[in-house]
């Protein structure tokens, strides 16, 4: 993309806009879930997501979110349609597309600090360096203090930090999340929102973020896709103009409130509450 100026002199010159570069390319997607009864779960979904771009998917319930975030991984293969992240196609698992699932991941036999250092230690990163990373991290999450505690002794919204950290310290290009607080009582998920903009405020890397919770979409994307019941489609796109960094007071302002309105207003009517089942 590009403007013209006219400039003194005898030339004309042209300004450069350059659009922002492309992450992650999916076209026309779809995927069947086989079985006794097979169930057609995405079908035809197309979305081009720019580098370091936040997006937020929200529909209801069974419409494919999660199915889309396992494609892009590699851990599902579409029976129909392509997936590129820079360039290269999707064809299987990679570290440089790191997930964050809803389910608790920390491996219990470890502490915090040797949790943050296993993809270090897997990717071959020197011990020095592996040491430093995760202090680093320790510090972005303040969890100093709490860097030989295991699992067990953390509370929930601390696991989840952990393992968005985790996976965030191995550097991945991509990083999905699959309602990483979906668990977590409302007070320390407003709280967790508000730590994980910090990190990636720290370490902005493209985020694709599957919630049920509007308010979380809006407060934390500068994109909301809303997907249609299932098979899922994109219905409509929404963007999110809120100057960064996020602050909470802006969860009570009118134009907040009115962007939550729209997306809900598109959501496909009658459809109820849009927690997700898994899928």
């Amino acid at each position: 993309m590009f403007t013209a100026r006219r400039h003194s002199g005898c030339h004309d010159a042209l300004k450069i806009n350059p659009a922002p570069a492309v992450k992650l390319d999916i076209a026309d997607l779809a995927y069947t879930y086989a079985g006794r009864t097979s169930v057609r779960a995405l079908d035809g979904v197309t979305l081009v997501i720019s580098d370091n771009e936040f997006l937020a998917i929200v529909g209801p319930v069974g419409c494919g979110k999660t199915t889309l975030l396992c494609c892009v991984a590699g851990l599902l293969r579409p029976a129909r349609g392509t997936i590129t992240c820079d360039g290269a196609p999707v064809v299987g698992p990679s570290p440089q597309r790191g997930f964050v699932f809803q389910e608790e991941a920390l491996f219990p036999w470890m502490t915090v600090a040797d949790n943050l250092a296993f993809g270090l230690q897997a990717q071959g990163v020197e011990a020095c360096r592996q040491r430093a990373l995760v202090d680093e991290m320790i510090d972005l999450l303040g969890l100093r203090g709490f860097e030989r505690a295991y699992p067990k002794d953390l509370s929930g919204g601390m696991v989840k930090m952990v393992e968005v950290a985790r996976v965030l310290i191995v550097d991945p290009a991509l990083l999905l999340l699959d309602e990483p607080f979906g668990l977590l009582d409302a007070q320390t998920r407003v709280r967790m929102q508000d730590v994980l903009i910090g990190l990636w405020e720290k370490r902005t890397k493209t985020v694709i973020l599957v919630t049920h919770d509007i308010e979380e979409a809006v407060y934390l994307a500068d994109r909301v896709i809303v997907f249609s019941s299932r098979p899922g489609r994109v219905k409509a796109e929404v963007r999110v103009d809120f100057p960064r960094p996020r602050r909470p007071a802006m969860r009570y302002t009118a134009a907040f409130l009115e962007l939550k309105k729209q997306i809900w207003d598109r959501l496909d009517a009658g459809s109820g509450e849009i927690r997700d089942g898994g899928r």
